[in-house]
């Protein structure tokens, strides 16, 4: 029996995000599958395991992979550098790494996620995102080179002015370019809308797109999709926390929620 449509790694994003058309994923910090599996049964076509951020220890990031991969949604996993070999071997299906601010960086990122032949992964097949064995040997190594998303983040005045080189360095297969951290950094606190901020959103955004790789940021609101997406942005990640706590204070206000629910 062919069991390969079961396989654990899910490796669509790459297609996902070359397609050309707008791409909506979402960030959660909370070590909850049941969130992981609601976000799918929504629509959204990729979440962000924020592992620089949340709570989740390894064996939580493990099971939000399984809720990923149950529910349809791409995980990506945002962490920093020293846990890349961890997550990769539970099967997720991209790293995103904060902070990344030279081509010298990236590069040496991009050969932690692949492995020997273009890169400098450690090599094992017992691990879930080769199925614990059942989908080991050079075919997972072949899958997982080609399928497995690394994205890192521009977050500084120095990543925006490298943004060209660091879209272009190989393995490097699309930028997320995070507002929030890139305003504390140019002295403007959580002001990410600051005329300054966004014309070094803009920059870095534009840099990437003419590099030919996708270019990601923050999608708050459609208003936001349509600005950075203006700018080159062709993939956007909302936040649910933000979400839920939204909706949470609207109904504690007693303010109609925004669509019907089904109990």
């Amino acid at each position: 029996m062919d069991h390969t449509d079961r396989h654990p790694l899910d490796v669509r994003l790459p297609a996902i995000l070359r397609n050309g058309s707008r791409v909506r994923g979402i960030f959660t910090a909370l070590p909850s599958p049941g969130l992981i599996e609601m976000c799918g049964y929504a629509g959204f076509e990729f979440v962000i395991i924020d592992n620089e951020h949340g709570a989740a220890d390894f064996s939580t990031t493990e099971h939000l992979l399984r809720a990923a991969r149950a529910s349809g949604i791409v995980p990506v996993v945002r962490c920093l550098p020293h846990d890349i070999p961890r997550v990769l071997d539970m099967g997720a299906s991209g790293v995103m790494v904060p902070m990344c601010n030279t081509p010298t960086m990236a590069a040496a990122l991009a050969r932690q996620i692949r492995y020997p032949g273009v890169g400098q992964r450690g090599s094992a097949f017992s691990p879930r995102a080769a199925g614990y064995g059942a989908f080991g040997g050079n075919g997972h190594t072949a899958r997982s080179n080609d399928g497995v998303v690394f994205m890192p983040m521009i977050e500084t005045p120095e990543g925006v002015e490298n943004a060209t080189a660091i879209a272009a360095t190989p393995g490097v297969d699309a930028v997320f370019v995070g507002p929030n951290d890139l305003s504390h950094s140019m002295g403007q606190g959580d002001n990410w809308r600051h005329p300054d901020v966004d014309a070094a959103i803009g920059r870095a955004l534009r840099a990437v797109a003419d590099a030919g790789k996708p270019a990601g940021t923050l999608g708050l609101s459609p208003e936001d999709e349509v600005h950075f997406g203006a700018m080159g942005a062709t993939f956007f990640a909302n936040v649910a926390t933000a979400l839920i706590t939204r909706v949470l204070r609207q109904a504690a206000q007693g303010e109609p929620a925004s669509g019907p629910v089904k109990y």
